[in-house]
Parts: C-alpha cells; structure tokens; sequence
C-alpha cells in the first residue's frame, strides 16, 4: 500500500508542476484546445476522446461510490473536469481512511461489507 500512495504522490506532484508550467507559458484556454483537436479528427484527437472517456468513467465511479449523495457528485464532476489530480488525491485519502483496505476503498463501506 505504500508504495500504491507513493505512486498517487509522484502522479499528482508531477501533473501538477506540469500544469502549472503549461499554463503559465500557454494561458487557460485548455477546452478549445482539447475540442479542437478532437473535432480535427487526428491521433491528438483520438487521444483526447479516450482520455475523456477516462475522465467520466472516474467521475461516475466517485459519484457511484459515495452513492450520487451531493457530495459525491461534487466529486464526480471534479473528476471529470480536474482529472487525475483529484482522483490520486482522493484514493490517497481512501487509501488513508481504509487502512488501506482495497476492497473498501473501491466499493465504500457499506457495499464491501454486504
């Protein structure tokens, strides 16, 4: 488990000094870009589709675990439109709660435990 929460450590330290820099050298405007490539039809295009089927896919899944109460969908969309540096931050803080129970981390507690 430790080295699973070194893992979401290195992936969120890294994305977000990485963002940091993109946006300071190239603005905010990230949505135009993204849409923008994929309406282009190219591998960019491609990648951003798939990645954003990733975005929804941990967004539904926060939302699901913390049973689409409002809190979790505040997740959900915060998983969709921030991506993995919410999501690493949130199994972290799972993987804190749960004593590092993955069963529970991935189902919530009331699931694992039926």
């Amino acid at each position: 488990m430790n080295a699973f929460r070194l893992l979401l450590g290195v992936i969120f330290g890294v994305i977000v000094v990485y963002t940091v820099f993109v946006a300071m050298e190239h603005g905010l405007g990230l949505f135009g870009v993204f849409f923008g490539d994929i309406a282009e039809v190219g591998w960019p295009g491609q990648f951003n589709l798939d990645f954003m089927g990733m975005l929804i896919l941990s967004g539904f899944w926060m939302a699901w675990r913390n049973h689409f109460t409002p809190g979790g969908l505040v997740l959900g969309v915060g998983g969709l439109l921030l991506g993995a540096p919410i999501l690493t931050l949130y199994l972290f803080i799972l993987s804190q709660q749960t004593n590092g129970d993955v069963k529970r981390m991935l189902l919530g507690d009331q699931r694992a435990a039926a």
